[in-house]
């Protein structure tokens, strides 16, 4: 069975071959399996112009549409000689794909019949929701509105040298089987984009991964008082009984979804946000998003933040939405606190706090298009975790929004437990710019943290690409401390790079436990177990993480991973952990360890042994499966982490 996105390809065919051919049902089955595809290439072709929502639905129209008519042998284009090899029923599926959404986007004449891709679908149909794909960064932004600014076939010609990896040659022959009249004008029209072809691949462009709001609520209500009035007119007594005034309803005095009764509109009414004194902090009981000032310098623009405002609560179709895991995305309750407002890079941001949420909006500083809302939970954010906000991302960088008790920022490789901290500079709170771990692409060879100052120490937090920065820590469960000592710093070293698979899960903090140095045999030296564990603000999704490293490795290898359990955290500060290693001699050993207070350890299954003592060292074979399992010194039992 082949993945969705990558398909076994037929070798091309020679130079003077006749074109191969293809009936319905080969190229129904290359549709099918490479749906998702399909649905991109077609979405990314498709005019920018269309509503995300429309442009969802018309780029499965046309993928749904790709078949051949009839039972019948098609001639299709060759497969290409080079680059994403392709079947034949690949190819010609997506030459229609590329055929359709390029006419999509040809404009309509009044001395012509429009072409059934110039037409709204008949399928597939939604109604009441809104569809959308799922927002990216700053970085897929960027990109969407270079491909904006394209022709649609120089938009088709970026696809397939990014998505379907073709070569030049054969993009300018698929352009030229598609109608278009001149592909080497598309091709160089394409060569203004910066090849970030990974970037294609993201949710931002993926119409299968999709996120649901509701249509206009508003207007869907004064659609349904105009057909109550239509049916008045028809049958005036019985409509009148159904007319709103007319007796209680199922809610009671309740008022309706999204009238404009007092309590929502002082919710967005600039003039009655709450803006915090600048010295409130300094006297507050507590350390938290509550006390921090509204900075910014543009806090008095009621236009901007009555924008903001709005979008909150009524989303349009062009705004990109985005949520980390568990947090609710509706409009703030009541007038919220005003953080920020102001310039960050090429846009304007403000952000909002509602006692729940941290709200950050953004539009462009030139134009109109390309609104975007994020939100991310804080609930019982205090002191170290309500000490920074993410502020604006660009060109692989993030700025950071500083708690008014900060007095120092810097950038910290944590790959690096000797090197130096770089200073960022505060100007109002913000921070200079950080080259994120969250945006990088390829092998992870550094990765850059957030290192604070404040009157309590230094902390360190990481940008885990969402509005809150995860706080990182080191040190037994329930004694954990700061990763701001040589020691924690060396412990944290090796294991950095793993907080790549916790990117956008809602990550409110991560602890490293470095819980057993176990000798290894042959006199290979010892090893190192570290435990990282990771923590949500919805508080399920939590991630332990069993890693060891050998000596000489400069990076750890996860050896067993536990999801929503209990183990390595404060309500259950023990682990057990194994992994197959092969020494320098050509053994294969299970190596197991657990945490100082294990009595003894037991393997069963593929290899059997036992000893006393939290570390247990047995003879086993390549690929051999174990269970483990363990007492601790009071005598209760604990199993391996898996």
């Amino acid at each position: 069975m082949q993945s969705q996105d990558v398909a076994q390809r037929h070798a091309a065919a020679s130079a003077g071959a006749p074109h191969p051919a293809v009936d319905v049902e080969q190229a129904e089955a290359a549709l099918i399996e490479h749906y998702p595809r399909l649905v991109r290439l077609a979405y990314l072709v498709l005019p920018p112009g269309l509503a995300r929502g429309r442009r969802v639905l018309t780029a499965h129209a046309l993928v749904q549409r790709a078949l051949p008519r009839g039972r019948k042998q098609v001639p299709v284009v060759p497969a290409q000689s080079n680059g994403r090899q392709t079947d034949p029923g690949y190819s010609l599926v997506r030459l229609e794909v590329v055929r359709t959404a390029l006419e999509a986007g040809l404009p309509l004449r009044l001395t012509a019949w429009p072409k059934r891709a110039q037409l709204p679908p008949l399928l597939p149909q939604v109604r009441g929701l809104r569809l959308f794909p799922r927002s990216g960064g700053a970085d897929e932004l960027a990109l969407d509105q270079r491909l904006a600014a394209l022709s649609a076939p120089a938009r088709a010609a970026y696809a397939l040298r990014g998505l379907e990896q073709l070569p030049d040659g054969d993009v300018r022959g698929l352009l030229r089987a598609a109608g278009v009249q001149h592909p080497e004008d598309a091709l160089a029209e394409a060569n203004g984009v910066p090849a970030e072809y990974p970037l294609l691949g993201s949710p931002e462009f993926d119409p299968c991964s999709l996120q649901a709001r509701p249509t206009d609520l508003m207007r869907r209500r004064q659609h349904t008082k105009a057909a109550l009035a239509a049916a008045a007119a028809l049958a005036v007594c019985g409509a009148l009984v159904a007319l709103p005034g007319g007796g209680w309803g199922a809610d009671g005095a309740a008022a309706p979804v999204y009238a404009q009764n007092p309590a929502a509109q002082a919710a967005l009414d600039p003039a009655r946000l709450t803006k915090t004194p600048a010295t409130a902090w300094k006297t507050a009981a507590r350390t938290d998003f509550s006390v921090w000032p509204a900075r910014g310098a543009l806090t008095g623009d009621t236009a901007l933040l009555r924008r903001a405002l709005a979008v909150w609560a009524r989303p349009g179709d062009t705004v990109r939405v985005s949520a980390t895991p568990g947090t609710q995305t509706g409009g703030p309750a009541g007038p919220p606190q005003l953080l920020y407002a102001g310039v960050v890079d090429s846009a304007r941001v403000v952000i909002f706090y509602d006692g729940l949420r941290i709200a950050r909006y953004a539009e462009p500083k030139d134009g109109t298009q390309g609104a975007a809302l994020d939100f991310a939970r804080a609930d019982g954010a205090t002191g170290v975790e309500a000490s920074a906000l993410v502020l604006g991302r660009s060109d692989g960088n993030v700025r950071y929004l500083t708690a008014p008790w900060v007095t120092g920022a810097a950038e910290r490789d944590l790959t690096k437990p000797d090197g130096r901290a770089l200073d960022l500079g505060l100007t109002d709170g913000v921070t200079g710019p950080l080259a994120s771990p969250a945006l990088q692409q390829g092998a992870c060879t550094s990765w850059n943290a957030l290192q604070l100052t404040d009157a309590q120490g230094v902390h360190v937090s990481t940008d885990l690409g969402e509005l809150m920065p995860a706080r990182l820590t080191a040190g037994r469960p329930g004694e954990a401390g700061e990763v701001s000592g040589a020691a924690a710093l060396r412990e944290w070293a090796p294991f950095a790079c793993s907080l790549a698979s916790e990117r956008s899960a809602g990550v409110r903090g991560v602890n490293a436990w470095a819980f057993a140095e176990q000798e290894l045999p042959d006199a290979s030296g010892s090893g190192s177990w570290v435990c990282t564990r990771t923590e949500t603000w919805r508080g399920d999704g939590t991630v332990s993480l069993a890693q060891f490293r050998t000596p000489g490795s400069r990076y750890g290898a996860v050896a067993a991973r536990g999801a929503d359990v209990t183990a390595c955290g404060p309500r259950d500060p023990h682990v057990l952990a194994g992994v197959l290693w092969k020494s320098g001699g050509g053994q294969w050993y299970l190596l197991a360890a657990g945490s100082r207070d294990t009595a003894s350890v037991r393997a069963t299954g593929g290899v059997t042994a036992s000893t006393q003592g939290a570390q247990l060292v047995a003879r086993a074979k390549q690929g051999a499966q174990a269970e483990l399992s363990g007492t601790l010194e009071d005598g209760s039992a604990i199993s391996g982490l898996r």
